[in-house]
């Protein structure tokens, strides 16, 4: 008998060749699960990864990066528009490349979205110790920076010898494509183990598909669940991420229209209805809409399908009201199902809204619950409508009017990005998804810095989509640099710049809590410590433009809304930069979100926010 065939490679190379094989596979569709990957060389990398990914240019696209975090979110960006089908790789250097990647790291794993993380590690042999940028242990000699990623990885491991990869590898690519487990995955390469030989098995490098599964409910959680709803006088369906990531919007509208029930979202969720449906209510939770935490908080049922619960979707445990309500949760995460002592209904989002929609036939709500949900719907459209409007075009915009502009310019494929400032809220309250995939909010971990780098990603993911980051001045400051790799790749991301002169969220949470804003201006600091009036001269257009966006000005609302225009149908990275009026934001939050405040203060304001404080603590529930 002959040996079985070998491929003698370096490590690095051999990792390259088996990536670039690598499918996932979800109802009969195939998708490359790496569809590229991210770099930024250094010592730790260039020799190793660098040189493979030249060696197999042709089958695996490389992306130049300017920022280790923000490759990462790039990555996750472009995973959660393709449903975490499909994923990217992220390499860096040893050192200060490696823990750059730890905020990202974090991003994906909270988001439950797939990302490959390749760092660059010490000498596995010790032979250079220590080296440039090699952190010392004085009693751990197999630490290295590259373990912080530890906790913020769903699977993780050091390839100290060439061989390792062979199960590494193949462990990676299980968790990647995991609908469960997902997160970042972190494989810490040794720089000289990244450049040794081996013969590596020939089947190794052979296609492989990972089938992305869809568990169906087991039957009798599945009795269990319809008799609750069907015992339900007040249900209300809490739509999460995971109703995007199982493709399940056409079975919750099939839920929906057959029984009547009515469905707020998550930040995550939104847009799993679309914002025209009768029974889509919009936001739910701290930045919800009204009609939906009015429901929230008499509702007897609430239907989790594929949410985590956070406290900004809960209000901190104070939404859900009704005395005897109780929670039925369906989930692919027994983790995330068991939240709120509910019943769970442990299985894909698709599966269990079709099982349910065939279970609960000829059952539908009370017409007096439709007639009120719809109506509570329609008078927040009027809210809705009011905060767009702009009676005066020549006038500088307020932030929702903004918005509001936008809404009058997007399609329906457009896609609309942001996570951190005061933007999140007014969009989960206001903006009206028009498709599953529109509505890109990262608020698991609220991120400043994620909307470009993001942008990024989704416009790879879909080149032929007009992709939209919404960025305030505080989060532009953050992270502008994959402007940059726009330009480069001649990739036509669309950056709305929004200048308010400073943290607008942080500051109205600080002033509510007793901080009275301090530290969260961007005015000029005087010598007792306070600010001037005057705000700083920065020119945030200018600095977009000297990165080689084109940069479009707008002063007033006409000026505004000629500018969206005019960027949606660019052909290269454009910039719409607007300096808006107060209010920053034109709708109060229906509901509580627990930040603690001082218990002792010498100060008025932080006394008052204090009693205040007890008084919204004192409905918080523990749903047992």
């Amino acid at each position: 008998m002959s040996a079985a065939a070998t491929r003698r490679l370096t490590t690095a190379q051999a990792l390259v060749r088996f990536l670039a094989a690598q499918y996932t596979e979800r109802d009969g569709v195939r998708h490359r699960l790496i569809a590229g990957t991210w770099g930024i060389f250094g010592h730790g990398n260039v020799a190793g990864l660098g040189q493979a990914l030249v060696e197999y240019r042709e089958t695996m696209p490389y992306h130049q990066g300017r920022n280790e975090q923000a490759m990462v979110h790039a990555a996750v960006g472009h995973a959660r528009h393709l449903n975490r089908l499909s994923a990217q790789a992220v390499t860096t250097s040893i050192g200060p490349g490696a823990t750059n990647l730890v905020t990202g790291a974090a991003l994906a794993t909270i988001n439950r979205l797939p990302v490959l993380l390749l760092p660059g590690d010490y000498f596995a042999s010790h032979a250079a110790d220590p080296l440039l940028q090699q952190l010392e242990h004085p009693v751990e000699a197999d630490v290295s920076v590259n373990d912080a990623l530890r906790p913020v990885s769903r699977y993780f491991d050091r390839i100290t010898r060439p061989e390792a990869l062979l199960t590494s590898a193949l462990n990676a690519v299980r968790v990647l494509s995991d609908p469960a487990e997902t997160g970042a995955v972190t494989l810490a390469l040794p720089q000289d183990v990244q450049a040794q030989a081996y013969d590596w098995p020939e089947e190794f490098f052979a296609d492989r598909v990972w089938r992305v599964r869809r568990p169906a409910p087991d039957p009798a959680e599945l009795a269990e669940a319809v008799r609750a709803i069907r015992a339900a006088a007040r249900p209300l369906i809490v739509a999460g991420g995971g109703v995007h990531h199982s493709e399940a919007e056409p079975a919750l509208k099939a839920l929906v229209d057959a029984t009547g029930i009515p469905v707020a979202s998550t930040q995550a969720g939104k847009g799993a209805l679309r914002h025209d449906h009768p029974a889509d209510l919009g936001g739910i939770g701290h930045t919800g809409t009204a009609v939906s935490d009015a429901l929230a908080r008499t509702a007897d049922l609430v239907i989790g399908v594929g949410t985590r619960y956070s406290d900004f979707t809960t209000a901190s445990g104070t939404l859900f009201q009704h005395p005897g309500v109780r929670f039925l949760n369906v989930n692919i995460t027994a983790f995330d199902a068991h939240k709120l002592a509910a019943a769970t209904l442990v299985c894909d989002a698709r599966s269990g809204l079709a099982a349910l929609t065939d279970a609960l036939a000829g059952h539908r709500v009370d017409a007096a619950y439709e007639t009120e949900y719809r109506t509570g719907r329609a008078r927040w459209e009027e809210a809705v409508e009011g905060a767009f409007r702009a009676d005066d075009d020549s006038a500088v915009p307020t932030q929702t009017q903004v918005l509001g502009a936008l809404d009058t310019v997007v399609g329906d494929e457009d896609v609309v990005i942001n996570a951190a400032g005061s933007l999140p809220g007014d969009l989960h309250k206001l903006w009206r998804a028009r498709s599953p995939r529109q509505y890109h909010l990262e608020y698991g971990y609220s991120c400043m810095g994620y909307e470009i780098p993001a942008a990024l990603g989704v416009q790879q993911a879909a080149p032929d989509t007009p992709v939209w980051a919404l960025v305030g001045d505080g989060t532009y400051l953050m992270n502008p640099t994959e402007i940059v790799t726009a330009v480069q790749e001649n990739l036509p991301v669309k950056l709305v710049l929004v200048q308010n002169h400073g943290y607008a969220s942080i500051g109205g949470l600080s002033e509510s809590v007793g901080a009275e804003r301090f530290g969260t201006d961007y005015r000029h600091r005087v010598a007792d410590g306070s600010f001037t009036g005057a705000p700083l001269p920065v020119d945030l257009a200018a600095n977009a433009a000297s990165l080689g966006m084109d940069v479009l000005r707008a002063k007033t609302v006409r000026e505004l809304r000629e500018a969206l225009s005019t960027a949606r149908a660019a052909t290269r990275p454009t910039c719409v930069y607007v300096e808006t009026a107060p209010p920053g934001t034109a709708l109060p939050a229906e509901a509580w979100w627990d930040v603690p405040v001082a218990e002792v203060s010498a100060r008025e304001a932080a006394t008052e926010a204090r009693a205040a404080y007890e008084r919204a603590v004192a409905d918080r529930r523990r749903h047992l």
